[in-house]
């Protein structure tokens, strides 16, 4: 018999989840541990579900509740094995050249593919701001766009540094995010699809960084091209910062934002000197900025 128990989360705390091992130590078989946002318009209200072949006990219940922000919620699911039934309900997504699938799904010899364990959601390709990410930086490289070093602010799972490594592989690149669970993550999905790390040309460095506060990304900028898929109020704060870190002429794909946040993005970003050149569409555009030269 399965059980799941659900917590309310923000974003953060979602992606903030450690591996099941760390919390439960003294459980001989952890619970699976799975975030997800079920309202694309309230971005900040997540759902961490903690899957169970068990009854939890008390203990148990009141660890995750430390996870989350919320009452906890318990489900008895019956005998089917629900983690392995979600992770091969998500469909591989397909952005541009790219696809992207759980393990339980197999490549497409066709195309460019990453396996991206959908433990958690955030930067799996599930969501529409990672697949547009995927097409506008698909898109550039298609339109003839050259970059040689290369910065993923806010990396999650590490797919758009994948993508943009196999985009232009002979490029520096860099990626980093605020949480050290999701260096964690990336660094574990690099190895699973491949992706040499280091410092040289055509590999990946990894770092915990808040923002553009890091020596690492001082010492390896000024960058030609800057990922940021985070949220609005962070990319207006990190205007000024990121207009710091790219060389006139440079490029940023900002994403993480609602349509209804995009004039105040671009305004941002437009008061330190760049200039939109594709301003994305749909509820979750991906806007293209370039620094004036």
């Amino acid at each position: 018999m399965s059980f799941r128990v659900t917590i309310p989360c923000t974003r953060a705390q979602a992606e903030a989840i450690p591996d099941a091992e760390e919390i439960f130590q003294d459980t001989h078989v952890p619970p699976v541990l799975v975030a997800d946002e079920p309202d694309p318009a309230k971005p900040d209200d997540w759902l961490i579900h903690a899957y169970f072949d068990r009854h939890p006990t008390s203990d148990e219940i009141a660890l995750l509740a430390r996870l989350g922000s919320g009452p906890s919620e318990i489900e008895q699911l019956g005998e089917q094995d629900w983690v392995s039934m979600s992770q091969a309900g998500l469909q591989p997504i397909r952005a541009g050249r790219f696809t992207v699938h759980t393990p339980t799904h197999p490549p497409d010899p066709e195309r460019v593919n990453f396996e991206i364990d959908a433990g958690l959601a955030f930067g799996t390709g599930q969501h529409a701001t990672t697949s547009g990410c995927l097409e506008a930086l698909d898109r550039l490289q298609h339109e003839g766009a050259r970059f040689t070093n290369i910065a993923d602010i806010g990396t999650g799972s590490g797919l758009l540094a994948f993508a943009a490594l196999a985009l232009w592989p002979q490029a520096r690149w860099i990626a980093t995010d605020v949480d050290p669970i999701a260096i964690d993550v990336a660094r574990d999905n690099a190895a699973i699809n491949g992706v040499r790390l280091g410092h040289g040309v055509g590999e990946l460095l990894l770092a915990c960084a808040d923002g553009m506060d890091s020596p690492l990304l001082a010492a390896r900028g000024p960058f030609d091209l800057v990922i940021a898929n985070i949220l609005a109020g962070p990319l207006i704060e990190l205007a000024p910062s990121f207009a710091d870190a790219i060389v006139p002429g440079g490029t940023i794909v900002l994403a993480g934002l609602l349509d209804t946040q995009a004039k105040p993005v671009i305004a941002a970003f437009k008061a330190q000197g760049f200039a939109v050149t594709d301003l994305g569409f749909g509820e979750w555009p991906v806007v293209v900025c370039e620094r004036s030269g």
